[in-house]
């Protein structure tokens, strides 16, 4: 029998994922909250607002009908955006049948609850396997049939093996790992690293800085990962080092590109009132300083993040503040 998969959310990587389910001929039942776009993705197989002139798979089906989505599924896979995920997975409540495993696409920390998408999973449907699909995953790239690898990771072993074959498709690897913790927090944390680095690109930095910001980042975001439980070795895989390098130093990426039009003067309400894709880096540092502070860990980079974000600051302030801290021992913090 064939396992059904419904994908929630008609973003980019929610319609990437859909597509190269459906190609591999699983049944495939893609939810969008706009009728508009299911109506493309049915009728034109493309989602052009978020994915160009890429065609999806034509075995993709779309529905706006949340309960018929989530009825039919033997998993569920979400890509909504982080800040709207715990109201989705309420949503869901009455209508997933028992057991059924939810795989997390989102890149975030909830905001005030500063939680993982797995965390609300276990919190608001108890008893569905919660795991998460992460890695440097740019969506334009693995719909032109670009090589990827991606990380499925679940505490249960068991149920990533079996669900592995599912979500592996031609050069679009998947690899299993039981550290959900490192594999979530590498995920949302190095979106702000990236508009870090994107700072630095719009300030006409150099590359010798982008790689700076880079493995300065990529070890803040390792000690905050192990403080709050996930395993140093998560964060040197793809999960960690592979999305930073992405995430940083790609076009496509949305935290480089909203930190890349900070360095050029621009304002972060413009720049994010035009966009119609969430920057997740902008909606977690928060929950990232937050988290750091509570655990007595540092890292100056995010703190420079969080004050354009939330005080104020501005690009040119960050960078010098950055370049005031003491450097001392390549392992030291700072």
């Amino acid at each position: 029998m064939d396992l059904r998969v419904s994908v929630l959310g008609g973003g980019s990587w929610g319609t990437t994922v859909g597509s190269l389910l459906a190609r591999k001929k699983t049944p495939t039942l893609l939810w969008a909250r706009n009728p508009a776009t299911v109506a493309e993705i049915n009728e034109r197989h493309t989602n052009h607002r978020y994915l160009a002139d890429a065609k999806l798979s034509p075995k993709l089906v779309a529905t706006a009908d949340l309960a018929r989505a989530v009825g039919e599924a033997d998993v569920l896979v979400i890509g909504v955006p982080a800040q709207t995920f715990r109201a989705t997975l309420l949503a869901i409540d009455d209508h997933i049948r028992p057991w059924v495993p939810i795989i997390s696409l989102s890149k975030g920390l909830e905001q005030g609850t500063h939680k993982r998408m797995t965390e609300l999973i276990e919190e608001v449907l108890p008893g569905h396997p919660p795991g998460v699909l992460t890695g440097p995953n740019l969506a334009r790239e693995i719909m032109a049939g670009n090589a990827a690898a991606s990380v499925l990771a679940m505490e249960e072993e068991t149920i990533a093996t079996t669900l592995k074959p599912l979500l592996s498709s031609g050069l679009f690897r998947v690899y299993i790992n039981t550290d959900v913790i490192g594999c979530e927090l590498g995920g949302a944390l190095k979106n702000v690293m990236a508009i870090a680095a994107g700072m630095g690109d719009g300030l006409g930095a150099g590359d010798n800085t982008r790689a700076a910001v880079i493995t300065r980042g990529l070890a803040e975001l390792t000690r905050l990962g192990v403080a709050l439980g996930g395993r140093q070795e998560t964060f040197a895989g793809l999960a960690g080092m592979g999305d930073m390098v992405a995430t940083c130093t790609s076009p496509q990426s949305r935290n480089r590109y909203v930190g890349e039009q900070l360095g050029r003067g621009r304002s972060l309400d413009d720049i994010t009132t035009e966009m119609h894709m969430v920057a997740e880096g902008v909606k977690s540092v928060a929950a990232v300083m937050a988290l750091a502070d509570a655990h007595g860990v540092q890292m100056p980079i995010a703190r420079e993040v969080y004050r354009i974000v939330h005080e104020g600051s501005s690009s040119k302030q960050a960078f010098r503040g950055l370049l005031r801290t003491e450097s001392g021992a390549e392992s030291d913090p700072g």
